[in-house]
């Protein structure tokens, strides 16, 4: 149904997954907070995919399936074959979906720019825009005000490039943030949902299951957000424990 399928989206969209974390952990990110994160956002993640798409639909599985599974492969060497061309497809979808994403990324930024050449006040990129609007949030969830600018500009990093290269960002405050903050920020930024990431999975999912391509494109920036706010769920219950 389209509610099982926007809780796919979304549960993609608010994890990360292990094998990057050690990267994050290089950057100063401590491990229990990231693993904490993950295991924590998961009950919210379904919840808010819940809320965004309520379950209208009767499930095919609903009370059990029987799942066949019919033999398509001849042997080891047919079925290595067939796996490489559909891996290949795979990610040659995914690339060129990242590709356009990030190109529609840097064309809104560049006619940001353009008009921030014209008019001073006129934010630069689209990540500032988002750090504005992210800045009271942070604020809500437990940062203190006098840092809630930075790390409202880090969650709006997160949405518009990925968390990556937001938690390259946070690790070197980590000695100028409250140590609040910086656990808040932690959580916050602990999951795929960027804009990016929308490209991602309707490239991915949508190699997998093309008959779902419309479905995936409709609810792919629902399923953003509903990944971010599930982030948001799990970093508000981290401050208020803190």
């Amino acid at each position: 149904t389209r509610s099982e399928l926007m809780t796919v989206m979304t549960a993609g969209m608010a994890h990360v997954s292990g094998s990057i974390m050690a990267a994050y952990i290089a950057f100063g990110i401590e491990a229990r907070h990231l693993l904490t994160a993950v295991i924590m956002t998961a009950p919210g993640t379904i919840m808010m995919a819940k809320i965004l798409e309520p379950e209208t639909e009767v499930p095919e599985t609903l009370g059990g399936v029987k799942v066949d599974i019919p033999r398509t492969d001849v042997n080891v060497l047919d079925a290595a074959a067939r796996g490489t061309s559909d891996g290949l497809y795979l990610m040659l979808n995914v690339i060129a979906m990242l590709v356009s994403f990030i190109a529609l990324i840097a064309l809104i930024n560049g006619l940001f720019g353009w008009i921030h050449g014209g008019v001073a006040w006129f934010p630069a990129t689209l990540q500032t825009v988002l750090g504005w609007i992210f800045r009271p949030i942070a604020w809500v969830m437990g940062v203190p005000w006098h840092d809630s600018g930075a790390v409202g500009a880090l969650l709006g990093e997160r949405m518009v490039i990925n968390e990556f290269i937001a938690y390259a960002h946070l690790g070197p405050l980590k000695g100028s943030l409250d140590p609040v903050s910086f656990t808040i920020a932690t959580f916050a930024l602990c999951g795929f949902a960027n804009l990016s990431s929308v490209g991602i999975q309707i490239g991915g999912i949508g190699a997998l299951a093309p008959e779902r391509k419309h479905d995936l494109a409709r609810l792919g920036f629902r399923a953003m957000i509903a990944g971010t706010l599930a982030n948001f769920l799990s970093a508000t219950l981290a401050g208020i424990l803190l």
